[in-house]
């Protein structure tokens, strides 16, 4: 293994202990694009907190990418559904502004256009992001050694159900994203051999698809 990897373990088991694990993400990086016919599915419950590490792709054609994220809502008294949209401070995403929608049985007609069909007898609820030019907030998250902007965000106790999050870029540029699901950290041991894998990749930049030098 190449010294970095050590040196990104190390600081990521420092930051770990120094920090709990109460402030950690169990992290998944996009290595297939997330589509209606092969979406993400969140693999436990919607209250574990996850982040995704996706891309916005739009090819020579300007067909627009929309990823596809799953989950499911089994116990509405207790689940609360948290979401929020993430993108790096890289030069090039100053206005990479990416939105999201939740779709599901009895939810509202949407409040906006969007890029893609909603099934019948279903709603959506739409978070949009700021418009480009806004000045958004930004912060440094230690674990993947970035400052990222800080996207719009979803809190809500969602009925039982099925639900499919859509995240796209209303202004066609696309970029690099992070989308975090779930307000609760549960680790299994899983996640913990996850997150010495996925960590050191995402300290190394690999998880982009920009040079954010």
């Amino acid at each position: 293994m190449e010294r970095v990897s050590y040196i990104s373990i190390a600081v990521f088991c420092s930051v770990l202990l120094g920090m709990g694990v109460a402030q950690a993400h169990v992290p998944y990086l996009e290595t297939d694009d997330y589509t209606d016919d092969d979406p993400f599915e969140i693999p436990r419950t919607i209250r574990q907190s996850l982040a995704a590490y996706a891309w916005l792709e739009f090819d020579e054609a300007g067909t627009e990418d929309v990823d596809v994220y799953t989950f499911d809502v089994k116990w509405s008294w207790e689940t609360n559904v948290f979401i929020e949209t993430l993108v790096p401070v890289c030069a090039g995403y100053e206005d990479f502004l990416p939105a999201f929608a939740i779709v599901g049985p009895g939810l509202p007609e949407p409040s906006a256009a969007l890029p893609f069909d909603i099934p019948q007898g279903q709603g959506a609820i739409v978070v949009e992001n700021l418009e480009p030019g806004e000045e958004r907030p930004q912060f440094f998250e230690p674990f993947g050694d970035k400052d990222y902007y800080q996207g719009p965000n979803f809190e809500q106790v969602m009925p039982t159900g099925t639900y499919t999050v859509y995240v796209w870029d209303p202004y066609g540029l696309g970029g690099d994203y992070v989308i975090v699901f779930g307000d609760k950290e549960i680790w299994g041991i899983s996640d913990i051999i996850r997150a010495f894998v996925e960590t050191p990749k995402i300290r190394r930049g690999e998880e982009l698809h920009i040079d954010c030098e």
